[in-house]
């Protein structure tokens, strides 16, 4: 049997939330679970094309898997243009009306020790999450 460390469960809990967080957005964005718009520049990309990237940078504190902050970026805004922040603001302000970024900032302030049961917990939630969303998008699938 592998043993199962922390680094490797928060792969496995990234790889679960990033996919949740493309399929969300996808969506809310288009109707279709496929494609969705980049919440930095807008434009339209396949899922596979997205990214989950961060308003606030940062692996090791709660806003790693912080759904508020997260949101389907393209990869010249979240990695070429280093998340395209101002953009992204904007976006988060209309989506989620003023004082987001100060809970943002308030989270990012917050350590978390990531352990296996925590993560564990985590995938379970992900998971529960990506088969409801799996569920609204049902049959938009090709749009």
């Amino acid at each position: 049997m592998k043993t199962m460390t922390v680094s490797k469960m928060k792969k496995k809990a990234w790889a679960l939330f990033s996919q949740m967080i493309r399929m969300r957005d996808c969506l809310r964005t288009t109707g279709c679970s496929s494609w969705g718009l980049c919440i930095s520049c807008g434009k339209r990309y396949h899922i596979k094309l997205l990214q989950a990237g961060h308003f606030l940078p940062g692996r090791h504190n709660a806003n790693l898997f912080y759904e508020r902050g997260t949101h389907a970026q393209c990869y010249n805004c979240n990695i070429n243009l280093k998340g395209a922040i101002l953009a992204y603001m904007k976006a988060l302000i209309v989506l989620y009306g003023e004082g987001i970024v100060e809970e943002l900032e308030a989270n990012e302030k917050t350590l978390l020790k990531f352990t296996i049961p925590y993560l564990e917990e985590l995938c379970v939630k992900f998971k529960a999450e990506i088969n409801r969303l799996e569920k609204e998008g049902y049959g938009n699938k090709n749009s």
